[in-house]
């Protein structure tokens, strides 16, 4: 009597070669993207060293780049945001390292502290602004690249009080 608990593997599944997936050397999917940001994060000395606060505007660093996608630092000292805006074409992972940052989007406001992620896709519209008392650190990675970053003319992201009107 055959039943599924019968199925076993002969010998060892490594040595057949045909039937292992080659490791990708850059990721291609979200959870690629969203694990590529969590090994940057827990691997701190590949991004520490090359953080800078700026007074005056974010600091940012492209800390890393590869076929169609970019990894970004950003630095953010209290009160300083992003201005509302989205991604244009990209999606993207934004990964808080350090500190907390607070994003505005039309659903609400979500404080992120270190070791929140957030995945978005394109067009999607948010600000992200340092309402901390301590500076914090954020790492983006952007699929494609990001090469544009429309900003939008309100500028806090404010959660509907009203429900939206459907139009015929």
């Amino acid at each position: 009597m055959n039943s599924d608990y019968d199925l076993q593997i002969a010998g060892d599944i490594l040595e057949v070669p045909h039937l292992l997936q080659p490791p990708r050397e850059h990721p291609a999917t979200v959870a690629e993207f969203v694990g590529l940001a969590r090994a940057i994060a827990a691997d701190r000395s590949e991004w520490a060293h090359l953080v800078r606060y700026d007074a005056t505007t974010r600091w940012y660093h492209r800390l890393r780049s590869g076929p169609g996608y970019e990894v970004w630092l950003l630095s953010w000292v209290p009160g300083q945001g992003s201005g509302r805006h989205d991604h244009g074409r990209s999606s993207g992972v934004l990964t808080v390292l350090e500190g907390t940052l607070t994003e505005h989007t039309e659903r609400g406001t979500r404080a992120l502290t270190a070791g929140a992620q957030r995945v978005f896709a394109p067009g999607y519209v948010h600000e992200v602004v340092n309402d901390a008392l301590e500076p914090a650190v954020s790492l983006h990675v952007y699929y494609p690249g990001l090469t544009e970053m429309p900003m939008h003319t309100a500028q806090h992201c404010e959660a509907r009080t009203e429900p939206r009107s459907v139009t015929a």
